[in-house]
């Protein structure tokens, strides 16, 4: 069995739910048919193509991402950080330069990697 289109992925996944409801183990008929089509919708989903994940490429783009899974505000990151909310935004806009004391915070509360952040300093 082959899968080649989301409608079929989506038939699919209603049959297996339906074949869990239902019950198939004990059944060698049902249980063959679950495996039949659960690797056919891995093997759809294994081949589409996913958003490809970029790294940020400066660190004030990896802040503001760690900005985003914690849902704070600029004002909120350098209150977390210790820096000054004009200090950090100067940073944020790159007109000053990372100093040693928030890199190291970077590294411990933000949980960047120390290669990247002296890469990107």
């Amino acid at each position: 069995m082959t899968i080649i289109n989301w409608d079929q992925h989506k038939a699919g996944l209603q049959v297996l739910d339906q074949l869990i409801e239902e019950g198939f183990e004990g059944n060698a008929e049902r249980e063959a048919r679950f495996t039949e089509l659960a690797l056919a919708i891995e093997a759809y989903e294994d081949s589409i193509p996913l958003m490809p994940i970029r790294m940020p490429e400066t660190l004030p783009g990896m802040i503001q991402i760690k900005m985003a899974e914690r849902q704070m505000k600029q004002k909120d990151m350098a209150t977390f950080l210790g820096v000054s909310s004009a200090r950090f935004s100067e940073f944020m806009n790159g007109k000053r330069r990372i100093t040693i004391d928030l890199a190291k915070k970077l590294y411990e509360r933000l949980d960047i990697s120390p290669e990247f952040i002296l890469k990107q300093a």
